[in-house]
């Protein structure tokens, strides 16, 4: 069936794959490409396999795809040689590359509309509060999840995973990713509910696909 989501998937899938064949060529280190990207890797047959019986929302579509071309971009370069974070440390004054606290806000804002709208459509809660809070919750479990899968490909790989780690010197680093990821949820929560609301609203009304 031809709908607005599988035309978002179609195209989304298209051009991370292009960009991902792209960011693969010559990328600063093998390993941390491979780490950064494998996210996109899994999540493109996970939402062809689902996307007939749970299409999600043009908005989560485009969300997930802009998330991956950040996942591309660190990997390509790694997260602490991006050009554009030596751009933004320059304008703002920093001491270190802060591209990769972008990729951890985004860690926060995608997954908190995709916790909302799997939320909401299964009727698993009640309330706008309790909703918003089980969110969050979800998003903070995620960064907690990925800060433990860091420290375990560190000690898995020794010196090997340092590009992916990208601390870059701060010993706040894992404290900072995790707040990051608060902002991007809270972000999410406060820009996009009404328009998300409208999209699922659509989406409840449209037939299943058989």
């Amino acid at each position: 069936m031809d709908t607005p989501s599988t035309r978002s998937l179609v195209f989304a899938s298209l051009a991370l794959l292009a960009l991902l064949l792209a960011s693969g060529i010559q990328p600063y280190d093998r390993l941390t490409w491979a780490l950064e990207v494998l996210p996109v890797v899994i999540a493109l047959p996970v939402l062809w396999a689902t996307q007939r019986r749970f299409p999600l929302t043009t908005l989560l579509y485009l969300c997930i795809f802009l998330h991956g071309v950040v996942l591309m971009v660190g990997g390509a370069y790694t997260y602490a040689r991006v050009p554009l974070g030596f751009q933004i440390a320059e304008v703002l004054g920093l001491q270190r590359n802060p591209y990769d606290k972008i990729g951890h806000f985004f860690q926060g804002f995608v997954p908190a509309l995709v916790a909302r709208e799997i939320l909401i459509r299964g009727d698993h809660v009640r309330g706008r509060a309790m909703l918003t809070f089980l969110v969050v919750c979800i998003v903070l479990s995620i960064s907690a999840t990925y800060e433990l899968a860091e420290s375990a490909a560190a000690l898995a790989l020794g010196q090997g995973a340092d590009e992916f780690l990208g601390t870059q010197g701060d010993p706040w680093d894992t404290q900072s990713d995790m707040f990051l990821a608060l902002l991007g949820a809270v972000a999410a929560l406060g820009l996009f509910r009404r328009l998300h609301d409208r999209q699922l609203g659509t989406a409840a009304s449209r037939p299943p696909s058989p």
